[in-house]
């Protein structure tokens, strides 16, 4: 059983990339008998080996067939007295709060392989379908036209990350693992690897492939699971002499990869028969040779002329070649509509931007919504695609597709031993703690170090985060004395400053010499890190649609003058006579992340303003700026702080957040805060502005005081023209939704002569 077990383990560690050394160490199966399946297995025994899925075609995210992977096989449910509550138990399982329907008579066509379970009936408090009554495992009496599918709401469960995947259809019992052994000096000493002999986990050791027949489609595959993008020409000669001085066990005889194959295990094997002498006359071990990556290319000069794709790029993802799919098109950013999503198109994408093949095609926008326009749908590509402008796709409409089922993928990367860098110790739980960096003194003696807290944010705490493959940072803390328990003690690494996107922190700015004013270990730097993270976007056309100038008397401001929205001339003015000549508009702000947006700090801190009867519970929310062509400021930056509520939300999204009666604060994933024009404070004051052509620009979470998933988009700006009695907006948009070619043409917009946009 333990067996058993293990191979099902190594089932998901194929599927999701994850691998699990403890089963990998395990040899040849057990040879006691295998028990017959019962209606009522243990459930510990059961929730390790059952995961559920949903197939088919047509269909969206939210809906399809059932399928279970049970045994190492997938197999579906008969619909014989199925009902909506085995459909509630069958959702919630795959992390929707419920179903709104089943479907019978395979309406999302005819599964292949078992029918899992017959005459399954629950009760609706089931946490897992395998435990409601049903005939047992494999014993029904129906054909795949009988196949049952659910219909789910579609509203995830609040924290449930488990991503909705579809899944490559890898046997475990082929290969474990695969990987490059390097024979030239030089390379075993350099991260990535990325030429030597291929060679696959068997029983205790490794082993390698007979080369006969060996072509190079096979390598291409060999390549994209190891996080390549390219193959290239090896030389066999060198190799040849090598190969024979070594002593070599031929697992594989064969390999016949088409090359769309996103892992060695989905090609077509033959394997060496057990009891016979495992040679391989006539060839030799294979030998393959891989281009990485840009990112990760170690010879700079190589680096500059292979480019990676400018009309595709990854956004909302926590780690390294993971992200929602956006696609460049007429100078604007969009995404791609999830329907027929799949790894063929998947692994052009990753392909295409220097990663490998795609583990996951992911769906239902399990990295976040994307804002703006949607490009493409049904995506068919073979897998040999330069890039997925290439592929055949539908153009869609609005009725087609939402955002709410934007296509993501989590692409296959070089290991460069990042994460073996640093470390953090002292948490509560793997997700938190403080960091220590390994070092090297001058004898080369290594060690592990702390790094001064002064200077450490958000940013640093990103890029940390990252590299310790623990997804997003929640919080960059500057003082960790309440994690005080490792021994080391001294600061080796200060002035840390990221720009957020660096692989590890090595690759970070920092001082030269140690320079760190408070160096007990309590004032080291510390990271607490999340699974999922908010996103806020503003939404630029309602600014550009509701913008306004308003000459209102000083008696009448009062109380903006109170909370400094004003700028410093409004002290001299003669009050309460007079006016402020105020640029207006609306703000609505969505979060389009995967984890509530939420104020760093708790209640107890949060400041009452009488004036406007709310609590403010950040001191800085946005920054209101109007700037010249140089980027100067005109009109005195106005730092506006409000108290955060949901205003309004997408279809089935609840609302959780209030301001009134001291509610709780925040913006709920798929809902919007709306700061609409007539209220206090929602303005530039622009009564010592020269009519001329500026640009308006809101930054939201400026200071990054609360984490974010993706900060490049937290900015907007717009074209303006103000003549001195009337004001226009052309061209709003978010900071990273133009192309940078429409980006430079916004920087030297000369002004319009009329209010038309052309």
């Amino acid at each position: 059983m333990e067996k058993s077990r293990c191979r099902q383990q190594l089932a998901f560690s194929l599927l999701f990339g994850l691998w699990l050394p403890s089963c990998l160490a395990q040899t040849t199966p057990s040879n006691a008998p295998t028990q017959a399946p019962t209606p009522s297995p243990s459930p510990k025994l059961q929730t390790e080996r059952l995961k559920v899925r949903l197939a088919g075609y047509p269909r969206k995210h939210n809906e399809g067939r059932i399928e279970l992977f049970y045994k190492g096989e997938w197999g579906t449910i008969c619909d014989d007295d199925f009902s909506i509550t085995n459909a509630n138990v069958l959702c919630r399982q795959l992390g929707f709060v419920s179903a709104t329907g089943w479907t019978h008579s395979a309406k999302y066509g005819k599964g292949q392989g078992k029918i899992w379970l017959d005459n399954v009936q629950c009760n609706g408090g089931e946490k897992s379908i395998e435990f409601c009554k049903s005939r047992g495992w494999g014993n029904s009496d129906c054909t795949h036209d009988e196949d049952a599918g659910v219909v789910c709401k579609d509203e995830r469960i609040p924290g449930f990350v488990d991503s909705n995947v579809i899944d490559a259809h890898i046997d475990e019992n082929k290969i474990e693992e695969v990987r490059l052994r390097p024979v030239v000096a030089m390379a075993k000493k350099k991260l990535p690897i990325a030429e030597g002999v291929v060679e696959v986990k068997y029983k205790d050791g490794w082993a390698q492939i007979c080369d006969l027949g060996w072509t190079i489609k096979n390598t291409r595959v060999v390549c994209g699971m190891l996080g390549f993008p390219h193959e290239r020409k090896v030389n066999k000669n060198f190799y040849k002499l090598y190969l024979e001085r070594q002593k070599n066990y031929f697992h594989i005889h064969s390999v016949a990869c088409t090359g769309t194959e996103v892992h060695l295990a989905a090609c077509p094997l033959e394997f060496s028969k057990p009891n016979t002498t495992s040679s391989c006359e006539g060839g030799m071990a294979a030998v393959v040779s891989c281009m990485p990556g840009p990112l990760f290319m170690q010879n700079s000069g190589l680096k500059k002329k292979l480019k990676t794709s400018s009309t595709v790029r990854l956004k909302g993802g926590a780690r390294l070649g993971e992200g929602r799919v956006e696609v460049l098109k007429d100078n604007e950013w969009g995404t791609v509509c999830d329907d027929r999503w799949n790894l063929q198109s998947a692994s052009v994408v990753c392909r295409e931007l220097g990663f490998g093949s795609a583990k996951e095609a992911l769906t239902g926008a399990r990295m976040g919504q994307g804002m703006g326009p949607i490009y493409m749908n049904e995506v068919k590509c073979l897998g040999q695609e330069k890039s997925i402008w290439n592929c055949p796709f539908k153009n869609i409409t609005s009725e087609d597709c939402q955002h709410m089922e934007d296509a993501a993928v989590r692409c296959s990367v070089p290991y460069m031993g990042f994460e073996n860098l640093i470390r953090i110790t002292g948490g509560r739980t793997r997700y938190e703690g403080r960091l220590e960096v390994l070092s090297s003194d001058s004898n080369g003696t290594q060690s592990w170090g702390l790094i001064c807290g002064e200077t450490w944010s958000t940013r640093e705490a990103m890029v940390a985060c990252r590299q310790l493959g623990l997804g997003y940072a929640n919080q960059g803390l500057q003082e960790t004395w309440y994690w005080d328990s490792s021994n080391v003690t001294e600061m080796v690494m200060s002035g840390v400053k990221c720009t957020g996107n660096e692989m590890s922190l090595s690759h970070c700015q920092h001082h030269k010499t140690v320079s760190c004013q408070k160096s007990a270990a309590k004032f080291a730097a510390g990271v607490i890190c999340s699974d999922t993270a908010s996103d806020l976007v503003l939404n630029a056309p309602l600014v550009q649609q509701t913008v306004y100038i308003e000459d209102r008397p000083l008696h009448m401001l009062y109380c903006a003058a109170e909370e400094d929205c004003l700028s410093k001339s409004a002290a001299k003015a003669n009050w309460p006579y007079g006016h402020r000549r105020l640029l207006r508009f609306s703000s609505q702000i969505h979060n389009i992340g995967r984890a509530d947006f939420k104020p760093k700090a708790g209640r107890h801190s949060w400041v009452w303003h009488a004036c406007h009867g709310h609590y403010h519970s950040m001191d800085i929310f946005t920054h209101y700026d109007l700037l010249n062509s140089n980027g100067s400021k005109v009109a005195e930056g106005h730092k506006a702080s409000f108290c955060l509520e949901d205003t309004d939300c997408q279809e089935g999204v609840s609302k959780r957040y209030e301001c009134a009666n001291f509610g709780d604060q925040g913006i709920t994933v798929g809902c919007w805060d709306l700061y609409r024009h007539d209220i206090d404070c929602q303005w530039i004051d622009i009564s010592d502005v020269k009519p001329g052509n500026y640009i308006l620009q809101i930054v939201i979470n400026p200071n990054h005081e609360v984490a974010e998933s993706d900060f490049t988009n937290n900015a907007m700006k717009c074209n303006c023209k103000y003549d001195g009695h009337r004001i226009w907006l052309h061209n709003c948009h978010i900071g990273d939704a133009f192309s940078e070619e429409a980006e430079r043409r916004f920087e030297k917009y000369p002004g319009q002569l009329n209010n038309q946009v052309s």
